[in-house]
């Protein structure tokens, strides 16, 4: 009888051992992998104490933290990260805000919805044919910003100043100086009046203009915008109204070029927009000082305002080089352009103590870096006048038709 009762009494003692070691064996088992820590509290009778399993603060938050645990202490903290995981996919989804703030002494919990910020894109830098060739790598003494530099005495041809020069690139709109050559020497009717067609429409890198298609304007009219503001429809009318059309016209532009000696010069349009219009620096000083010899090129290149009237309301042009205005400067003939593979680009004849200097500028980057490169350039031709060859070194001779 007693070793039955002994029997008895050690089951139940197995029983009870059992029971309470459970809970922790099992959320071992639900949540293999996860830290938990346990810790004793006293029930609220006062008879004994327990032990209660609490997740950890870096265990995964879901609904019914601890499912083995039956007690009201579990339930109310697998609650609680529940709430918690809740409100911050309404934070992320929604675009709220959580706050505590305190009324009448209470804490009270709000939320206030957020302005939606994309996130920032950045979109690569578009390289210039310069650029892609390596010629950014260049150093100067002046710190040019501009890949091509080339500075030349007008009257003896004298280089004074080179900057990979012999380099042909596009050119963008300093096309256009070749295009008023091919109009002037066409000896065409200045007066005659032409229209913006559809075939005027750049569909190479869909620029905009402010004549319409319709627009009419005269011959002159036409070349002096697409001089002085570099107007791509202007310049696309110009071509198309040549003996011959357009492809009668840039034959007439590479003939020319031809006949200035420009040998690494191609053109393929009337207006730039194309990147195969292509020139070196050299090139285009023979261009600059062609160009010169006709009044009516360095009167519209350098005139700083215009206004026309191409049917409805007059139009205002504006100069595209603000240096025109500048009283420090003396030019006599200018273009300007630009196309992303172009670059920012330039040239200019101008005035510097008397001597008459023709300056190129091609594939700067920076909207105003090419007129800082001049004024650089300027400044540095009036401090070294004395030191500068005049008639040793290197020449470009300029070729006449």
């Amino acid at each position: 009888m007693a070793k039955t009762a002994l029997v008895i009494i050690l089951s139940l003692f197995f029983v009870v051992a059992t029971a309470s070691a459970a809970p922790g064996e099992d959320t071992n088992k639900a949540h293999a992998g996860k830290a938990t820590t346990s810790k004793t509290v006293k029930s609220k009778t006062g008879a004994g104490k327990k032990t209660v399993a609490v997740r950890s603060r870096h265990a995964k938050n879901t609904k019914g933290a601890i499912a083995s645990a039956p007690g009201k202490r579990e339930r109310v903290v697998g609650k609680k990260s529940s709430r918690q995981n809740n409100l911050a996919s309404l934070e992320q989804r929604e675009g709220v805000v959580r706050k505590v703030v305190y009324v009448h002494g209470r804490r009270k919990v709000v939320f206030q919805r957020t302005a939606y910020v994309a996130p920032a894109v950045i979109v690569p830098a578009v390289l210039s044919a310069g650029e892609i060739a390596g010629l950014n790598l260049t150093r100067d003494p002046l710190e040019l910003k501009s890949n091509v530099a080339l500075v030349l005495d007008q009257t003896t041809g004298q280089v004074l100043f080179d900057k990979n020069s012999q380099v042909s690139l596009p050119i963008a709109s300093l096309t256009k100086l070749m295009t008023s050559m091919v109009v002037v020497e066409a000896h065409q009717d200045m007066n005659e009046v032409l229209s913006v067609t559809d075939d005027d429409i750049d569909r190479e890198k869909h620029s905009s203009s402010r004549l319409r298609v319709g627009s009419q304007l005269s011959r002159t009219d036409m070349l002096h915008i697409a001089l002085m503001s570099s107007e791509n429809r202007a310049a696309s009318a110009l071509g198309r109204n040549y003996p011959g059309g357009l492809p009668a016209f840039v034959v007439a532009m590479n003939a020319k070029a031809k006949s200035l000696g420009m040998t690494g010069a191609h053109y393929v349009d009337s207006t730039g927009l194309s990147h195969l219009n292509v020139a070196s620096a050299r090139d285009l000083a023979k261009l600059v000082i062609a160009a010169y010899q006709h009044p009516i090129i360095r009167q519209y290149s350098t005139d700083s305002k215009y206004l026309v009237e191409p049917g409805g309301r007059p139009l205002q042009y504006n100069t595209s080089n603000h240096l025109v205005e500048n009283p420090g400067w003396q030019i006599g003939l200018q273009k300007t352009g630009y196309i992303n593979e172009a670059g920012r680009c330039m040239v200019m004849q101008t005035n510097v103590d008397g001597r008459g200097v023709v300056m190129v500028f091609l594939d700067s980057r920076g909207k105003y870096s090419r007129q800082g490169d001049a004024d650089r350039m300027k400044k540095w031709l009036a401090e070294n006048t004395s030191v500068l060859p005049t008639n040793t070194g290197a020449k470009i001779a300029s070729g006449q038709s």
